[in-house]
């Protein structure tokens, strides 16, 4: 047990310091192709903190550990509305841009339904995985093609400061973003490997390990990205942050990992499913009450979130 939390140990550290070193040089790149900063942070920054959960799970689809790569997404998902936004939330009310309420959290919504709809029979197949990567080419074509390219000045203004800057040097960027991207496969080797010795030694499923330890711990740029953001009073960046990699986490990251390897999840409950759903539906009006989500609606999150854990804890 001992040696399993020093490789989950491990893995937490390199994936998220070469999560970190990716996003800086991707954002960086961008910005110097002109790309709106609105732009770079619903999609690189977003999708670049899910940088994570996609290694790993691609990882573990490839060692047939169906389980994680499944738990994982569905994991992350519940974690990111629930914990992140809730803690956000407390530390500043986040007020929610009108765009988010009538394009984004419904299309997270849409596709948090198709992946519950195609987890019925507790697998994802390659068919599945192509209909991901369908919907997230059609999503990034969608977000380049929308408003969201010409956002409202004070919106593109918060996000050129929430987003990581462009560096001076071009070089510094391929650097950051090859070793980046090195770091990332190594931790998450290192925090799959933990993951499975610890589910093993707790003799619960790789799919409540994937759930609860492994979506946690490869969430944790978001969490970072979303704190920061609160504590600067940047709301419009956490939000985006945490809707943008839910999105890409069904999308992107299961038509990857399915395309990789078809992954079976039959330990996948009816409770974890209902959870990521209720949370993501729940954001709605949540957002869409005075385009703020307080203080005390943050509060709600985490101790639903804590709901979901009692729940689901029992049923390994």
């Amino acid at each position: 047990m001992l040696a399993a939390m020093g490789w989950l140990a491990v893995g937490l550290v390199l994936t998220f310091g070469g999560a970190e070193a990716f996003v800086r040089a991707a954002a960086s790149i961008a910005a110097r192709l002109g790309v709106p900063a609105l732009i770079i942070g619903l999609t690189i920054v977003a999708w670049g903190t899910s940088a994570p959960e996609l290694v790993v799970s691609t990882i573990a689809a490839w060692n047939d550990q169906g389980g994680i790569a499944v738990g994982n997404v569905v994991g992350s998902n519940i974690f990111n509305v629930a914990a992140i936004l809730g803690l956000a939330a407390l530390v500043y009310p986040m007020r929610v841009h009108v765009q988010l309420i009538r394009l984004d959290i419904p299309i997270m919504i849409g596709v948090s339904m198709l992946l519950a709809a195609l987890l019925l029979d507790g697998a994802v197949s390659r068919f599945d995985a192509a209909i991901f990567l369908v919907g997230m080419a059609a999503y990034t074509i969608f977000a380049f093609r929308s408003g969201a390219a010409h956002p409202p000045p004070e919106v593109e203004q918060e996000f050129a400061q929430g987003n990581p800057p462009a560096h001076r040097h071009l070089a510094l960027d391929a650097a950051l973003f090859v070793g980046g991207l090195l770091m990332l496969v190594g931790g998450s080797r290192a925090l799959v490997t933990g993951a499975v010795s610890i589910a093993q030694s707790l003799g619960v499923s790789e799919t409540v390990i994937g759930l609860t330890i492994v979506a946690a711990g490869t969430s944790l740029p978001e969490l970072a990205t979303s704190t920061v953001a609160a504590i600067r009073k940047q709301p419009d960046i956490a939000v985006g942050n945490v809707v943008g990699s839910n999105i890409f986490n069904i999308l992107g990251i299961l038509g990857i990992a399915g395309l990789v390897a078809p992954m079976s999840a039959p330990d996948l409950s009816r409770i974890d499913l209902g959870a990521m759903l209720a949370f993501a539906v729940l954001l709605f009006p949540l957002a869409r009450s005075g385009f703020v989500v307080k203080r005390w609606e943050g509060a709600v999150l985490l101790a639903g979130y804590g709901l979901y854990l009692w729940l689901m804890w029992p049923t390994a």
